[in-house]
């Protein structure tokens, strides 16, 4: 797993408010009832991010990461992937996600993600960035490829095996976040994958915290409390430019 639960995430840059926010359960196209989080902006900047937590689930991390998101400006949604095998509710330590875990299909992530997506444009009809961590980091690369409604596709510390297979189908823009020292992956294995997008002329950012370990972002990384500003900044950057295209291609 990335984050412990005592974990939480730093701070968004000039963040302002939380209007509201709290659990609730959302229903994806097959019926599925799944548990998921939700944190609304005092200050809205007009955009929707749907969180992909790492193999826990929707455990603190995120929820704190949901409301620094809103702190941003953004309609916030983190999911939870297990409402199929484990059903509704909030994961502590105790929950076996290595028992649910192999259940878990792309397939049914991206379904979730629609129905997350569906929720927030109710709220806020603007622009929908996927942002992954670890095992969500590769699930949310994996959406490029998908045929959701994405402005952009964002990942920290995600694995390139788990996305190689849909290459060839990337279409949305992505952001990859990647630790230097990140015991799970190789530098040779991102150099790999980000040569292949390069073959196929895909759009992606990538930025590499030489040094930093796998779930750096994290405020009690004193540490790497540089890597965190500059990671957030490149969110905010990379939602600002592709949300804005997002919205002058659907008013063409």
């Amino acid at each position: 797993m990335c984050h412990s639960t005592d974990s939480r995430p730093p701070a968004a840059p000039g963040g302002g408010t939380v209007a509201e926010h709290g659990g609730l359960e959302l229903a994806s196209a097959d019926g599925t009832a799944f548990s998921a989080f939700q944190a609304t902006p005092a200050e809205p900047n007009g955009m929707n991010v749907v969180i992909l937590p790492d193999v826990r689930g929707v455990h603190p991390y995120y929820q704190d990461l949901a409301k620094r998101f809103a702190e941003a400006g953004f309609h916030t949604v983190a999911i939870d992937y297990y409402g199929r095998t484990a059903g509704v509710g909030e994961r502590d330590d105790e929950f076996d996600w290595e028992a649910h875990l192999p259940k878990v299909e792309p397939g049914q992530v991206a379904a979730d993600v629609s129905a997350a997506a569906a929720h927030l444009a109710e709220r806020n009809p603007g622009p929908v960035f996927t942002v992954g961590f670890c095992f969500g980091g590769s699930q949310s690369w994996r959406l490029s490829a998908a045929d959701l409604d994405l402005a952009g596709v964002i990942g920290f510390y995600g694995q390139p095996k788990h996305v190689r297979d849909v290459l060839d189908k990337f279409s949305k823009p992505a952001l990859l976040l990647i630790a230097g020292n990140d015991v799970a992956t190789s530098k040779e294995e991102f150099d790999e994958f980000t040569a292949a997008l390069d073959a196929d002329g895909k759009t992606y950012e990538k930025y590499v915290y030489d040094g930093a370990p796998h779930s750096f972002f994290d405020r009690a990384f004193g540490e790497w409390q540089s890597a965190c500003e500059d990671a957030w900044q490149r969110v905010l950057d990379f939602t600002e430019r592709y949300g804005a295209k997002a919205e002058v291609a659907a008013g063409a």
